[in-house]
């Protein structure tokens, strides 16, 4: 098997392998529960690999590429303050490099993300931006075809932009921040009464219940804010909405399009920017961080 990339996306529950051509087409996957803490996190890497590799009939030293997506701001293969895989900070692409004997390419997951929705979708266009909207909000940023990671390793972190200081407040007390808005676990931040998932409070929504439905409505806003922040800091040509909240189908971009033309009505300016016809939905792709992962150092156009 010639001409592959072995991707891993690392999550908060799980790790996500897979052989991928040069086409991005998924030829092997395998997947394993994550493990926590430094140790845990390389040795569970090394795990799904070794059974993916095994099943594909590869080995490591065989991929063109290999990469990895996971959460926290990462600069030169350090991880830092991924705190639901309880680590502060650790240089993943040392230590896998020293077990695989090859270099390895290491980004944030949405970054990775925004690499595999750009091969996937992006068409020709030489600047995207990823919007996952997920259990959090982040963004990922291609610029000029380069990954555009910031000076700290911190570029998309668009969640933790505040839309409104009287706005409900995120699990650290920050008010009206975007992930409160627009991501999954936001949303159930919103609901009064515990034990109630994202999905079930939209189906309220879509049944009229008026708490429900005031969610739902802060929820386009913030897509809305999101896709405009973007465009006006990156002037990308594309946003490109990915994660698990796309789920709702047509109903999302439906709301949030409601939303940005609103605003076109009442600016020259905003109207001028195309909000609406510049952001389109990923779908059908469910692999995308890891797929973007195996492509990290693949020139891309």
């Amino acid at each position: 098997m010639s001409g592959v990339h072995i991707g891993v996306d690392i999550g908060g529950t799980k790790i996500d392998a897979v052989v991928v051509d040069e086409n991005a087409e998924v030829l092997g996957r395998h997947r394993i529960p994550v493990r926590k803490g430094a140790e845990g996190v390389v040795s569970a890497a090394v795990e799904a690999v070794g059974t993916l590799t095994q099943e594909a009939g590869i080995s490591v030293a065989d991929a063109v590429t290999v990469g990895i997506g996971i959460p926290g701001t990462v600069t030169d293969g350090v991880v830092r303050y991924a705190q639901n895989l309880e680590l502060n900070e650790l240089d993943l692409a040392s230590a896998l490099r020293e077990v695989w004997g090859r270099k390895v390419y290491v980004e944030n997951d949405v970054s990775a993300a925004a690499v595999g929705a750009w091969k996937l979708v992006g068409g020709d266009a030489r600047s995207v931006a990823y919007l996952n909207l997920g259990t959090g909000l982040a963004a990922g940023i291609i610029l000029n075809g380069e990954l555009w990671r910031g000076a700290y390793g911190a570029a998309g972190e668009i969640g933790y932009l505040s839309v409104d200081p009287m706005g409900p407040k995120d699990f650290e007390g920050c008010p009206g921040n975007l992930e409160t808005y627009a991501s999954g676990s936001g949303i159930v931040s919103q609901w009064p009464e515990p034990g109630v998932d994202a999905r079930s409070i939209l189906l309220l929504a879509a049944q009229g219940d008026a708490r429900a439905v005031e969610i739902q409505e802060r929820l386009y806003f913030g897509v809305a804010s999101a896709i405009r922040a973007l465009v006006l800091a990156y002037d990308v040509e594309e946003v490109i909405l990915g994660g698990g909240l796309t789920g709702l189908g047509d109903s999302l971009m439906e709301g949030t399009s409601r939303v940005l033309n609103d605003w076109a009505s009442q600016s020259a300016f905003v109207n001028s920017l195309k909000l609406v016809e510049r952001t389109r939905t990923l779908s059908g792709h469910r692999h995308v961080p890891a797929i973007g992962a195996a492509l990290l150092g693949v020139e891309h156009g």
